[in-house]
């Protein structure tokens, strides 16, 4: 009765564990041994002289106490000596200093130590499987995984892998434009693990550069096998972004490659990425080149480059500037972000115009931030602004009417006098 009722509680102590896929079986093995030797040190006060043997798969375990005989009436301690009589009990051929082992029924440990087996168990099973989250997901920094949204809160998002662990997608990490139901499958690249208090918490991100390379890399097989190199990404994501590519075969062609037959292969990036336009070009070592790639599709038709303080100075015909700037300004923040220099756009005057001023000549009566809100938008000399009128350039730009209604005084007066 007494082998029936171990049998049944191994087995539901088992039963509970034996399916964890995150460990492994040798280490789920030592953890159940260490769990019942917890157990017998609390019992006997040691466990040093037991043996363990433990059969998860069936449910079988087996104790083994080991005590030196001694004669009758000179043990001293009864967890690990044996008087020479009840040892002879079960092996009559033994003699005095030789070792003698019983087995230990799990049955005799009562209710109350099994549940502490159990509790401790269940302890160490826990802090298992959270250090190997922690070490897989640490080794999968900067890849791509890919889980099922289990709950939307206001500041992130909640989704579980195929194993049913716990990853964060946090607002600020999501596409403006991502829209995802629960149970929806969501793609993203791992970009930090937290192991605070030793609970591990998996962050992800879908506006990292690295997500925009990740894609790149599955799409295309020759940046995945590199023989083409990705050297610099700029994003804004959801909107647009300027990807610069470099090819070490030069009998393919970069960006032919990466956009693929009539923009097969960047197509399944643009969608996975929401509609986010993507321009790819060819990565130079030459600086003023680089710009003027990075500035495409506005032509260029001259450039001042100060190295040291890496900033740019570009003049176009006044119909390139608006195809500079681009929609929003999207087209020169990319290109400075891409190229790593700040680019300020200027309008090549014409004979005509030999009368007209940058607005720079007026720092000294305006500020340079206001001066700078207007350049943004490709007004870059005084004639522009006073030429583009009152209600478009509060349109255009975040001034204020009063700042607007200065700027166009200050401007005025200057060809006035």
């Amino acid at each position: 009765m007494a082998k029936s009722q171990e049998s049944i509680n191994l087995i539901d102590i088992f039963s509970e564990f034996k399916d964890l896929k995150s460990i492994d079986r040798q280490t789920f093995i030592n953890v159940l041994e260490d769990s019942f030797r917890n157990v017998i040190a609390k019992m006997y006060g040691t466990d040093a002289n037991y043996d363990v043997i433990i059969n998860p798969d069936k449910g079988d375990l087996e104790i083994y106490r080991n005590r030196l005989v001694m004669e009758d009436g000179d043990v001293a301690n009864p967890d690990t000596q044996v008087e020479l009589s009840e040892a002879r009990a079960i092996d009559p051929e033994i003699e005095i200093g030789e070792d003698f082992t019983d087995k230990v029924e799990f049955a005799s440990f009562g209710r109350r130590m099994i549940l502490n087996l159990r509790q401790t168990l269940a302890s160490k099973i826990l802090e298992l499987q959270k250090e190997n989250l922690y070490l897989k997901y640490s080794d999968m920094l900067g890849q791509v995984v890919s889980g099922e949204l289990y709950q939307v809160w206001k500041k992130e998002m909640l989704l579980l892998d195929e194993d049913g662990n716990e990853l964060y997608l946090p607002k600020q990490n999501q596409i403006p434009t991502d829209y995802y139901r629960k149970g929806d499958t969501v793609r993203a690249v791992v970009v930090q693990v937290d192991n605070k208090n030793l609970n591990p918490k998996i962050i992800l991100s879908r506006t990292s550069p690295l997500f925009l390379q990740r894609l790149f890399e599955q799409e295309v097989p020759e940046v995945h096998d590199g023989l083409i190199a990705i050297k610099n990404i700029a994003r804004i994501p959801g909107e647009r972004a300027k990807v610069s590519v470099e090819s070490f075969d030069e009998r393919i062609d970069p960006v032919g490659a990466c956009v693929g037959i009539k923009g097969a292969r960047i197509h399944g990036i643009v969608r996975e990425l929401r509609n986010e336009n993507i321009d790819v070009i060819n990565y130079t070592a030459n600086t003023q080149l680089y710009i003027q790639r990075a500035l495409a599709p506005a032509k260029i038709s001259s450039m001042n480059i100060n190295e040291e303080e890496k900033k740019a100075e570009v003049y176009l015909q006044p119909d390139e500037v608006s195809l500079a700037i681009g929609k929003g300004g999207y087209n020169i923040r990319l290109a400075s972000m891409l190229t790593g220099y700040q680019i300020d756009v200027y309008r090549e005057m014409a004979d005509q115009d030999l009368e007209d001023i940058y607005l720079d000549e007026f720092n000294d009566e305006i500020d340079q931030w206001v001066l700078d809100a207007f350049k943004a938008v490709g007004l870059d000399t005084a004639k522009a602004v006073l030429n583009t009128g009152k209600q478009e350039l509060l349109k255009r730009t975040d001034l204020e009417e009063e700042t607007i209604d200065e700027v166009l005084r200050v401007l005025a007066t200057e060809f006035e006098s």
